[in-house]
């Protein structure tokens, strides 16, 4: 499983960038982008998205 952001939802606050471990997610524009070759499917960024814009899938 791999972190996946709806842009549609996602505000570009940056909250999920500065709580990933694996450094997996950058902020492309101005909404979340998730590298899934280093995401490692902890679940920190779904649990601190304010807007919960981001699932695991």
């Amino acid at each position: 499983m791999t972190a996946v952001v709806d842009k549609d939802k996602c505000t570009g606050c940056e909250t999920c960038v500065d709580e990933c471990p694996a450094a997996a997610i950058t902020i492309n524009g101005d909404k979340a982008k998730v590298d899934k070759e280093l995401c490692v499917d902890c679940g920190s960024c779904v649990d601190v998205c304010p807007s919960e814009a981001i699932t695991l899938e």
